[in-house]
């Protein structure tokens, strides 16, 4: 097992600013604040202290506080260290060996613990500023880069003025810099067009690069003579090196550099860009305070962009394999592909004219192919990948070489002449596709996947089903594939196949399965839109259903049938509003009108029959087409992309939902019939595939023991198969509820049926543990659905007056099965208004009143007032390995984006973060709207400038350590971060973006704090299905014929090299169980495998709102969840339902339960509003259960 890195003893935070006060939830709150324990040992900053500009007091991390940044900030460490007089170091470091020990008197006090590794001892000083806030550092394993890019030329006004004379343009467009550059007592960030980023430093000061070996320019002030240390070493700036007075330099990671009084530092936002760290950190060692000329900046919030990818970023390997659990083979839907031995080649394609449509060319590609494989192609059978390559199995005989291909369209009947196109395609030579790196790259001896070359293989293997098929993305689709089966309103399912080649560590495999997906049935648009409003069309038609066929129809083909052969086709791009018998339209130069309908009588000889209809309207607007909707029909083979409805998703589920034996079947089916052995493409280069499933190591987790209250018959209950019930058990912490009311907003419910379901509920609250009142605390309140905000007032109101100074704790509510928007307009305003919580039950479960049912809503009202329904055994006996050292904190992340079709609506961001420890039960959850499908979660840190205060951080993160500190009085110690929603093309863009925001919030909360972060992906959504060995040995699967909850794969199938793994962590219920991946892109805490899988299983029993283990770690849910619930938070402002949000007075996010009213511009222009806050009462509770 690997060494694990020793961790820092618990301190009290410190901080020389306050905490922000975005809003959490789900954790208890006390009113008091822990006490500040001073930070003496090894890992906590040395000694020293800060003098603030604006007054004196102790700096601490005080929770939800709105403190000055000012004030002595004190913090004392002692420890070993290389050399002395630097104090306490890194608290990451304190496992390295430490040599000869040290002590002294050093100047950098205050925040220069923080600072790019600095050697560990014992210091004494003054130093100001807040807290430097860098970013994560390269593991061991990691290789970076010991070079900068080519020097950049630095331009820039020099001026020995505290700020840059810079044009009036340039000072008016000042924004944030995405690096802070610290100087002074507080972080400069200034950009201007044309000036990177400069800050004046009017003192000498040291700097240090937190980041590999980097370029850093240096300017020359005007009259002044300038010198800089870099390394030890003086360098006088060079006009002959770059310009005039400046010169450009490299500074290896953590080695000091002078600069003497007058110099001017400007950082290449380019440059610093290119590297993992993008903070330079320049601070002063002069002990007279220096102006901050940040407060005189407004008070804009700081745009971070994300840092750009690096590939010298390596993931972490793989810490061994698990041996946890009882091993038992399992076949996985991959087959094995042989890496062929071929010499590949890639050509740059150019057509001309140009067209976006792939369709179109590859019909060209197809008709060179066809006239000169043979001849030109020197009989080479190209893939094309439909836009601007092609790829061979061995050179073509030409380096560059130009082609004329004619494509005529078919005959319309009409007797005019067909319409003939000329192509001028261009190929030309562009590289080698290298395979060796790629088996390189299989046997784990290079580190980087060669995504080019599995490109190539993907294109090839690819080639022959998308001529045969219609292509979604990865997926295939065909009627001839299975039956279409009808879904509604005019849409059909289809079915077809999901295909990707993937490396995995048995070599690469193609990772085969089955997939359905909405069509637009391919009828004439008549019936279409019968069937789309379910009603006969005969008739005229009301403006409601002339807005819901313009939303259906809006860029559906359709091709025309009133002229014969000629199918000519048309994307739809409106409705007429006039029916067509009143349409007219200019016929002439003279502004001679005709009618639609007197058109095709005299063109087409064809009678329009149903004239109350609108036109479907082709083309611009400038000069839009009509025609009639009897004379069109919908083009086949267009997958329908809109949101389905309840009904729709109902009867596709149907469709897709396979038992495991059957999924397998057709799988195996599928790769008979597509015949890879036959396929000309994958003969040509060289692929051979398996036709067998993969067969896979595997092992079944135990599932934990969970703790019940003490009173309950069973204390102590052992799930089985992925279940277990309350009966005989007790929650382990039960709620209080004193006072609740219900309302009736279901007309089928009468008053005695509520009162007798009421009653039930109570009585199985009870039960199950909670103190409940049994009687609400005002008669039940029954209100029509419309009438959902006077109903939810009036009953708040009666509660006021007949219970003063009480609290309404919580609010059960009857709703109709179908009840629209009324769940969401419910939740808005109980939640951001009147401070209820709330229950809701549908009609239907009020009648059948199931004992199940209540005792899951009563598991559901526990966690929403305060209480824990289960605690693992493991947590209380402190035996989780990792998570039960030290206090730890596990957050879960998830963004969740529009529905298509919603091109406007913002993206909403969700951060939830356990709040009790050792426990990891309860979770409280932030929020926040983002731009339009932005995946990067932009508020987990934020600074902005303050024109009092100056410079101000707050964020996700730093909100929910602060929360967490509240709940337990201890601050975490280490982090376990549960990403979910990122596909492998956005790791490196995630961990850089995130991680990054995970250490500035941390650092903004205390100097040298800076726990070991583990960053683990959480993947739903790909195709890998793992089937029981044998289906009939019902030892090896559950109920619904799966393979049983905890079974965990982690080689054959997974990454070559990197850290992922399987995990099946629930019970099927129907069809095909998919099992989560999780892959951790980093991991400071050194989990082995056996302890990460062991973790992620156990913690899967958690959930609160039921009795069974979950697909995905809780946490990665509650966000989904959180996410999810504040969609309805949104208040409808346009027909498409959207109402955006986001960042709030002074760059705070807008997280749930946060105020203001600041808007920012999404990328597309349009504006991002705040949501609405969320009340105190609710957020301190899991209310989004």
């Amino acid at each position: 097992m690997p060494r694990r890195r020793k961790t820092p003893k618990e301190e009290g935070f410190q901080s020389s600013e306050g905490a922000s006060a975005q809003q959490t939830t789900g954790g208890p709150s006390t009113s008091s604040q822990p006490p500040a324990s001073s930070a003496r040992g090894a890992h906590q900053p040395r000694e020293g202290s800060g003098r603030g500009t604006r007054g004196e007091g102790r700096g601490t991390w005080l929770a939800g506080e709105e403190r000055e940044a000012s004030g002595r900030g004190r913090g004392e460490g002692r420890g070993s260290g290389r050399r002395g007089g630097r104090g306490g170091g890194d608290p990451r470091e304190v496992s390295r060996e430490q040599s000869s020990g040290g002590s002294g008197e050093g100047r950098e006090g205050g925040q220069e613990g923080n600072v790019a590794r600095i050697p560990q001892g014992r210091g004494r000083g003054r130093g100001a500023g807040p807290a430097v806030q860098p970013g994560p550092a390269v593991q061991p394993h990691q290789t970076a880069s010991q070079s900068g890019p080519a020097p950049q030329q630095l331009s820039g006004p020099a001026s020995s003025a505290p700020v840059p004379d810079l044009p009036q343009a340039a000072r008016q467009s000042y924004a944030p810099m995405p690096y802070p550059i610290t100087g002074g007592e507080q972080p400069v960030n200034y950009m201007a067009p044309g000036y990177p980023g400069m800050v004046h430093m009017p003192s000498p000061a040291p700097f240090f690069m937190q980041m590999p070996q980097q370029y850093v320019g240096l300017q020359q002030q005007p009259g002044m003579q300038n010198v800089a240390y870099m390394g030890g070493q003086p360098r006088v700036p060079q006009p002959s090196m770059t310009g005039p007075g400046s010169f450009v330099a490299t500074v290896p990671t953590g080695q000091p550099a002078l600069l003497q009084q007058g110099t001017t530092v400007m950082a290449s936002e380019t440059a610093l860009s290119q590297q993992f760290h993008q903070q330079l950190t320049i601070q002063t060692v002069a002990t007279a305070a220096i102006q901050d000329h940040a407060t005189s900046a407004p008070t804009v919030p700081e745009r971070r962009q994300p840092p750009a990818s690096s590939k010298k970023l390596g993931f972490p390997r793989r810490p061994g394999k698990g041996q946890l659990g009882t091993k038992c083979m399992v076949k996985a839907n991959h087959f094995f592909a042989e890496l062929p031995d071929k010499d590949l080649h890639q050509y740059d394609v150019t057509i001309v004219p140009e067209v976006t449509s792939r369709a179109v060319n590859r019909t060209v590609m197809q008709q060179l192919v066809r006239l000169h494989r043979e001849t030109s192609l020197g009989r080479r059978l190209p893939v094309y990948d439909g836009r601007k390559s092609l790829y061979t199995a061995g050179p073509l005989p030409f380096q560059m070489k130009e082609f004329s291909i004619n494509l005529v369209d078919e005959d319309d009947g009409t007797g005019n002449p067909r319409r003939e196109r000329v192509f001028k395609v261009v190929i030309k030579f562009a590289a080698r596709a290298d395979l060796h790196h790629l088996g390189e790259f299989l046997q784990g001896t290079q580190a980087e996947a060669p995504q080019e070359a599995l490109q190539v293989l993907d294109i090839v293997l690819r080639e022959l089903p998308t001529q045969r098929f219609c292509p979604v993305g990865r997926s295939f689709y065909s009627p001839n594939l299975g039956r279409p089966q009808h879904l509604g309103e005019g849409l059909e399912s289809w079915r077809g196949f999901y295909q990707s080649i993937r490396p995995t560590e048995m070599g690469l495999s193609l990772n085969i399965d089955m997939s359905s997906t909405a069509f637009i049935e391919p009828l004439p648009v008549p019936d279409f839109v019968a069937q789309l409003l379910g009603k006969d069309i005969s008739r005229h038609l009301s403006d409601a259903d002339r807005i819901k066929i313009k939303k259906a129809l809006r860029g559906v083909k359709v091709e025309v049938t009133h002229r014969g052969n000629m199918r000519r086709k048309y994307r739809i791009s409106g409705l007429t509003s006039q029916p067509t018998q009143e349409l007219t339209f200019p016929v002439d130069d003279k502004g001679t009108m005709k009618s639609v309908v007197e058109y095709f009588q005299e063109t087409y000889q064809y009678t329009i029959r149903n004239t109350v209809l609108p036109c479907l309207q082709v083309g611009n607007q400038q000069r839009p087409n009509y025609l009639p909707m009897e004379v069109c029909k919908i083009v086949e083979g267009q997958r329908y992309s809109k949101r389905l409805n309840e009904k729709q998703i109902t009867a596709l589920l149907k469709v897709t939902c396979q038992r495991p034996v059957d999924r397998e079947r057709d799988i195996l089916e599928t790769v008979r019939h597509n015949s890879y052995a036959d396929d000309p493409y994958a003969r040509e280069f060289g692929i051979r595939i398996s036709d067998r499933l993969a067969a896979v190591e595997a092992r079944i987790l135990p599932a934990p023991q969970l703790k019940y209250h003490e009173t309950g018959k069973l204390k102590i209950c052992q799930p089985e198969i992925g279940q277990w019930n309350m009966r005989d058990k007790k929650m382990v912490n039960g709620g209080v509820v004193d006072f609740w009311a219900c309302i009736n907003f279901s007309r089928g419910v009468q008053d005695s049926a509520a009162a007798r379901f009421c009653q039930e509920l109570a009585q199985m609250c009870q039960i199950s543990g909670m103190k409940f009142t049994p009687e609400p605390a005002i008669p039940i309140y029954t209100a029509r659905p419309d009438q959902v905000e006077r109903a939810l007032k009036t009953v708040y109101r009666t509660f006021q007056e007949h219970h003063k100074n009480k609290d309404l704790q919580l609010l059960v509510v009857i709703l109709p099965d179908n009840n629209g928007t009324l769940y969401g307009d419910l939740k808005r305003i109980c939640e951001t208004d009147l401070g209820l919580v709330s229950q809701c039950c549908l009609t239907k479960h009020v009648y059948k009143m199931s004992k199940q049912y209540l005792a899951n809503v009563a598991l559901k009202i526990n966690v929403k007032v305060g209480g824990r329904n289960t605690v693992l055994v493991d947590a209380l006996s402190r035996r989780i390995p990792i998570v039960s050292e030290i206090p730890t904190i596990i957050f879960g992340a998830d963004v969740t984006h529009p529905h298509p079709g919603e091109d406007s609506s913002p993206s909403i961001a969700a951060v939830v973060a356990s709040q009790d420890w050792p426990e990891v039960t309860k979770y409280a959850g932030l929020v926040c709207a983002q731009e339009h499908r932005q995946e990067l979660i932009q508020d987990l840190f934020k600074s902005w400038v303050d024109p009092n205060r100056g410079v101000q951080t707050g964020g996700m993160i730093k909100d929910l350590l602060i929360s967490f500190r509240r709940a337990t009085g201890q601050k975490p110690l280490r982090i376990i971060f549960y990403r979910d929603g990122v596909s492998e093309g956005q790791f490196y863009q995630v961990l850089l973006h995130e991680l990054d925001a995970i250490r500035k919030a941390c650092a903004s909360l205390e100097p040298n704090y800076q726990p070991p972060v583990t960053f683990v992906v959480v993947q739903k959504r790909h195709h890998t299905r793992l089937f029981a060995n044998n289906h009939n040995d019902k030892r090896s699967t559950d109920n619904s014929g799966n393979i049983l909850p905890g079974t965990v794969v982690d080689s054959r199938i997974c990454h070559p090299t990197e850290f992922d793994f399987y995990l099946c962590s629930h019970a099927g219920i129907q069809g095909t169980s998919r099992p989560a991946h999780y892959h951790v892109l980093w991991d400071e805490n050194n989990f082995s495998a056996d302890d990460l899988q062991l973790l992620t299983n156990n913690l899967c029993y958690t959930y609160a709102r039921c009795t069974r283990s979950v697909s995905i770690v809780p946490p990665a849910y509650y966000a989904h969840l959180a996410a999810f619930r504040a969609r309805f938070y949104m208040e409808p402002e346009s027909d498409s339902g959207s109402l955006t949000s986001g960042v709030g007075p002074a760059g705070r996010s807008m997280a749930t339960g946060s105020s203001g009213s600041r808007s920012t511009r999404t990328a597309a222009g349009a504006s991002v509003r705040p949501l609405p806050a969320v009340k105190d009462n609710v957020k301190r509770v899991m209310f989004y259960c």
